[in-house]
């Protein structure tokens, strides 16, 4: 079941404010998905008005210490580390969607994945997913495939499945694959 949209309408400063505070207090967010949220809320988004007033209240969540875009990216990564045992590239490529600045994820990547071992993270994920050695070429290739979506280059994974005596051949033909 599909909701209607709230019609736009007239939104003062204050009332703004207490809605972008409210769609905080759900879950953390970046300026970009909120500056979004708003934009859907207020009527004349695109005029000068409406983007005076999203900057407005976006500047005051800033100042208050609600929105803060590289603790956002800092909390983010480190959960998706720990708990789903994402590799960097898969929590790059999330942050980008999420709206995060470049220079802000990778200094929330170099800190959170420092010291962290990209094999031990990849057989951390595949433990979590019950994954064991594969016994034929395609399984190997749902494995190879399924740490590269989350995240792991293509040397840790060669590297992890020559450690389960997976042939050569096999292994060429899914690197090339992946390049």
């Amino acid at each position: 079941m599909s909701f209607p949209r709230p019609k736009k309408r007239m939104y003062s400063e204050d009332e703004l404010y207490e809605y972008a505070v409210g769609a905080l207090a759900r879950r953390m967010r970046t300026v970009a998905e909120l500056k979004r949220l708003m934009r859907a809320r207020v009527e004349e988004s695109a005029s000068e008005y409406g983007q005076t007033l999203i900057e407005l209240v976006i500047r005051r969540l800033k100042d208050q210490g609600y929105l803060n875009d590289s603790q956002y990216a800092a909390a983010y990564t480190s959960m998706r580390r720990d708990n789903q045992k994402f590799g960097r590239m898969r929590v790059i490529t999330e942050l980008k969607t999420r709206g995060v600045h470049g220079d802000v994820i990778a200094k929330a990547i170099e800190s959170v994945y420092e010291g962290v071992s990209e094999e031990r993270q990849a057989r951390d994920y595949l433990r979590k997913k019950r994954m064991k050695k594969p016994k034929d070429q395609k399984e190997t290739a749902r494995i190879f495939r399924q740490l590269a979506r989350a995240g792991f280059g293509t040397k840790t994974i060669v590297t992890i499945l020559k450690k389960w005596d997976v042939d050569l051949e096999t292994l060429s033909a899914l690197e090339s694959e992946s390049a």
